[in-house]
C-alpha cells in the first residue's frame, strides 16, 4: 500500500505558498472581473507570511498545514481567509499523529476540509465559488479509491477533476458574495476562489504523489 511519511512533507505547504504567490497577479486579475479583484493579494500576503514562519522549521504536514490555517484565518481579510483557513486547521487536525499517510488518511483529510468549509458559507456546488472545484476533486478520488485505483492515481484524479471543477465556474453564474449581483454577467469568468482552490489541490497533491512510497 502506497503512503507518504507525514513528518517528512510539510516542504508541500511551501511550494503551495510559492504557486499561489506566482499567481498572485493572475488571480486578482480574475477577481477583478466579478469580485472586489483582492484575491490574489490577500492570498499572497496569506500564504507568504506562513512561508516566512514555516521556512527551515522543518515542520510536519500537518503543522505546516495548522500555522497556514492559522495565519489565513487571523492576519488576512476577504471571505477567503476564514474558509481557506478553517480548511487548512481541519485538514491538519485529521492529519495530526498519523505518520504514514495513505489514501484513506488523505480521503478523511480532505472531507474535514471540506466539512469545515460548508460549517461556514452556504454555497454549494454549481453556485461558482472554490466548491466547484473541491467537491468534485474529492469525490474523484473517492471514486478512484473504491475502484481499487493506487493512491497515486487517485491523486491524478484528484487533480483532473479539481481542474474541469475550475473550468466549469465559466459557464455558472454566481450566487455568493459580491459576484452574485453581477447575475449572468458573472458567466465566461472563471471564479478566483476555485481557481486557487485548484492550484492548491495540484500542489498539495502532486507533492503527495511524489513521495509516495
Amino acid at each position: 500500500m502506497q503512503t507518504f511519511n507525514n513528518a517528512t512533507a510539510g516542504g508541500i505547504v511551501l511550494s503551495m505558498a510559492d504557486r499561489i504567490v506566482e499567481n498572485r497577479a493572475y488571480l486578482s486579475e480574475i477577481d477583478g472581473k466579478i469580485g472586489d479583484g483582492d484575491h490574489g493579494v490577500n492570498m499572497a500576503k496569506g500564504f507568504g507570511m506562513a512561508a516566512e514562519r514555516l521556512k527551515g522549521q522543518n515542520q510536519s504536514l500537518s503543522a505546516s498545514l495548522d500555522t497556514l490555517g492559522t495565519v489565513l484565518m487571523t492576519e488576512i481579510g476577504g471571505s477567503m481567509g476564514p474558509l481557506y483557513g478553517v480548511m487548512f486547521t481541519e485538514i491538519a487536525e485529521k492529519l495530526e499523529g498519523i505518520d504514514a499517510i495513505d489514501s484513506a488518511a488523505y480521503s478523511r483529510a480532505l472531507h474535514a476540509g471540506l466539512e469545515g468549509v460548508q460549517s461556514i458559507g452556504s454555497a454549494k456546488v454549481g453556485d461558482k465559488t472554490l466548491l466547484d472545484t473541491l467537491v468534485p476533486a474529492i469525490e474523484a478520488f473517492d471514486a478512484a479509491n473504491a475502484a481499487g485505483k493506487s493512491f497515486a492515481d487517485a491523486l491524478d484524479a484528484l487533480m483532473a477533476a479539481a481542474e474541469a471543477g475550475r473550468d466549469s465556474t465559466l459557464n455558472l453564474v454566481a450566487k455568493i458574495g459580491r459576484a452574485s449581483r453581477l447575475g449572468e454577467r458573472s458567466l465566461g469568468v472563471l471564479d478566483a476562489g476555485a481557481t486557487s482552490c485548484a492550484i492548491i489541490l495540484k500542489e498539495l497533491s502532486l507533492g503527495a504523489r511524489t513521495q509516495l512510497h
